[in-house]
């Protein structure tokens, strides 16, 4: 028998100091700090105490979450809004957190990433023959990555790629 294979009963303390380091080495969500839980193999009306003790001592804050989520996925992983808001909804993050985690998000910043992005890809895409055909796997790329179409064509557009 494998040690991982014992399951061992938290106590509500235990439980409690577990998803506070969890917690407090980076943000995370009610989603992620219930699946910890379940994982220690603590449930029920206990747990979700612990949820409750969490988001009081500010531990866990959903807002807090998906503004450093958003914001970090856009800056370290280039995605666009679209993505990062479908990530947040996987998450079960309310449609108030979201709209507010989009102000992360400068216009001219996005705007720019945007630009870098399509031209960062295009000189992967030279090998594309047609002009029309590396257009559109330039967009589609960006599609892939969460930004909006109007916003990717408008650029591919006055990049004149």
């Amino acid at each position: 028998m494998f040690a991982k294979d014992k399951k061992v009963a938290y106590t509500y303390e235990q439980a409690l100091d577990a998803l506070q380091q969890y917690c407090a080495y980076q943000d995370r969500c009610h989603k992620e700090a219930r699946q910890k839980m379940r994982e220690l193999g603590f449930y029920g009306d206990p747990a979700e105490e612990v949820i409750c003790e969490l988001i009081k001592d500010k531990y866990l804050d959903e807002e807090r979450f998906a503004r450093s989520f958003a914001r970090g996925r856009f800056k370290m992983k280039r995605w666009g809004r679209q993505k990062i808001t479908r990530e947040l909804k996987q998450r079960e993050i309310s449609a108030y957190c979201i709209r507010k985690a989009m102000t992360e998000i400068e216009e001219e910043d996005y705007l720019l990433v945007i630009e870098n992005e399509l031209l960062r890809r295009d000189r992967i895409e030279k090998k594309a023959s047609h002009p029309y055909l590396r257009r559109r796997k330039l967009a589609d790329y960006m599609f892939q990555r969460g930004f909006e179409s109007h916003l990717t064509w408008e650029a591919i557009n006055r990049l004149e790629l």
